[in-house]
């Protein structure tokens, strides 16, 4: 399908944008921009504009970033699905160039500095390019996932990239690539379903190995009998092959998690797993990020403190709270209300983009919505989890809220992409 708009109906394409996902969008990018405020708020530089400021400097990056996305919806859209692959591999290359003449933050080394100040993080574009690729690859004409050779082009898509950011030590970065499965499973991947309930029985395998380390036998056994029973319940078939064929995998898997463990995972990340599940109590070292946060929050009851009157935000008790814990700023100064409004627009916006990518009449639109949905959504669960210690500290930004020009730029770029997909498919209906 084509999707390009012919020059006298640009402006019928930019008038049939998505006001209500540009709505959602834009207050949750407010929302950040006076949390970071005030998460950095120094009384000798009260100004929200000054430039010497993080806060200032967030405000660069927002009028960066829209400029962007109003130069996308100005595009032609029959580019995307062409260009889609070409961009692809120029950001495999930029994650290899990383790996070459990255500099290391905070021990991943993701960011590729271009002077003055200015660092550009590859990672942050690979996950809409890793979205364009495989929108390109599931539209073509004999592609289907019920054939093998499909299955693994797709899966390859996925990985190469998912792969080089786990080289840089950015875990957090590599675990949202899994949110492609929902892609996946929408698109027909056989047993679909079977294999993200085999993904989640992985995650609470892994967790009660470490936990039960003299248990492994009952585990071993429980998982066999939840496997059996869930495939057939999901696929209304015995399979008795593939059910063996996971059994397998769990199997090793179990066996293999104390080896992971010690030896895969790097020592501040197997602390912080630990103090997660509660194998050691260090709420002055690794447990302190999460231990200050929930205070924070916690503090914050139900109406919150009030902008800028946040005692735990004033005097700096959580680190990094402009970028990875910024959910806690919005916890304590705005309260129960508060963090209820962002989740709730966080949910509007994803079930958006989900109608949205439904109503498109190209499976290329439509994967690419569903591309990143996931990605936002994997983004939103995992930054809140770990903010309220539901999830290990993993380094990895809340959307369009936390300080960082190259995050905000690459969700913004992205969602503008689906905007104007959708809004020529609009003009078409």
């Amino acid at each position: 399908m084509s999707y390009g708009v012919n020059n006298d109906t640009k402006n019928e394409t930019i008038g049939k944008v998505d006001w209500v996902l540009v709505l959602i969008y834009l207050a949750l990018v407010l929302i950040g921009w006076f949390s970071i405020f005030s998460a950095k708020y120094d009384e000798m530089h009260p100004s929200i504009f000054d430039m010497s400021q993080v806060y200032g400097k967030q405000l660069v990056w927002i009028g960066v970033a829209l400029l962007l996305g109003f130069i996308v919806l100005l595009l032609n859209a029959k580019l995307f699905k062409p260009f889609a692959l070409v961009f692809y591999f120029l950001v495999l290359f930029a994650l290899v160039a990383v790996l070459v003449y990255g500099k290391a933050t905070k021990g991943a080394t993701s960011w590729i500095d271009l002077g003055g100040g200015i660092k550009f993080q590859p990672s942050e574009f690979a996950k809409m390019a890793t979205a364009l690729a495989v929108a390109y690859y599931l539209d073509g004409n004999d592609v289907k996932l019920e054939n093998r050779r499909s299955r693994l082009i797709t899966y390859a898509f996925i990985i190469a990239p998912m792969l080089l950011v786990l080289l840089q030590n950015d875990t957090g970065s590599a675990i949202v690539f899994v949110s492609f499965i929902f892609v996946l499973y929408r698109e027909g991947l056989p047993y679909g379903g079977f294999l993200m309930v085999c993904g989640v029985l992985a995650a609470l395998i892994f967790v009660l190995t470490l936990v039960w380390t003299q248990k492994v036998m009952y585990i071993v056994l429980g998982s066999l009998f939840l496997l059996c029973l869930l495939f057939y319940i999901l696929t209304k078939k015995r399979g008795i092959g593939k059910m063996i064929t996971a059994f397998v995998f769990m199997f090793v898997m179990v066996f293999s998690v104390h080896f992971v463990f010690y030896n895969v995972l790097q020592d501040h990340q197997r602390v912080r797993v630990e103090v997660l599940l509660g194998m050691k109590e260090d709420p002055k070292g690794a447990g302190y990020n999460v231990h200050q946060s929930k205070i924070a929050i916690g503090s914050g009851g139900f109406w919150g403190k009030g902008f800028l009157q946040g005692t735990q935000t004033k005097y700096d008790f959580v680190p990094e709270q402009h970028t990875d814990f910024i959910f806690c700023t919005v916890g304590e100064e705005g309260g129960f209300k508060g963090t209820f409004v962002v989740v709730l627009l966080y949910v509007a916006m994803l079930l958006r983009i989900i109608y949205l990518a439904e109503r498109q009449k190209s499976t290329f639109a439509r994967v690419y919505g569903y591309g990143i949905a996931g990605i936002i959504f994997m983004h939103f669960a995992i930054n809140i989890g770990m903010t309220i210690g539901l999830m290990p500290v993993i380094g990895i930004p809340l959307p369009f809220l936390s300080y960082g020009g190259s995050s905000l730029m690459a969700f913004t770029i992205m969602l503008a992409v689906f905007l104007k997909l959708d809004a020529y498919n609009h003009t078409r209906l």
